[in-house]
């Protein structure tokens, strides 16, 4: 059952932010295939505002190219499912942690292939992988404090071999 906003005063309104956040679990990072960007904690707020629902999202990485990107197929998506006036904007603060990453995004990260965040600042103050996501070495080397993107730093693996992102702790 899919409900506009105009309508949404007809369920409590807890029900209504939890479809929200489901229909939000198909929005994936487009730099991150396969993890939404609910597993990332980039959703802040879903809230009823006016005769509309607004949907805060965090910004993961102040120089991120999907910034602009991630709200334009939030809203696509939360209209294909009955919500076409909803506004989703990208917000600075609170600034958005590696923490807010859930269990189930950091192994969607894995199984991709990118190592998640240790959540330790150590090395060059964003950490270091706890173990190459393709064999599962614990001995890694820095390549580049620059991956793919920039919220990323290149590793090598010192076992098998094989390069690997890992994602920054912020």
């Amino acid at each position: 059952m899919t409900q506009t906003a105009n309508r949404s005063g007809d369920f409590p309104s807890h029900i209504v932010r939890k479809q929200i956040a489901s229909i939000l679990e198909k929005v994936h990072d487009p730099e991150i295939p396969g993890v939404s960007i609910v597993d990332l904690g980039m959703v802040l707020d879903i809230r009823p505002e006016n005769s509309h629902w607004h949907i805060d999202l965090a910004v993961t990485y102040s120089g991120c190219p999907a910034i602009d990107v991630i709200p334009i197929l939030a809203k696509a998506i939360l209209a294909q499912d009955g919500f076409a006036d909803a506004v989703v904007e990208m917000q600075i603060a609170p600034p958005w942690s590696t923490e807010w990453i859930s269990e189930r995004g950091n192994d969607k990260l894995l199984a991709w292939g990118i190592a998640p965040s240790n959540k330790k600042s150590a090395h060059h103050d964003f950490g270091i992988p706890k173990q190459c996501p393709q064999c599962g070495s614990t001995d890694t080397s820095l390549i580049s404090a620059y991956g793919s993107t920039p919220c990323k730093a290149m590793y090598r693996c010192d076992v098998c071999h094989e390069t690997f992102d890992y994602f920054k702790c912020y």
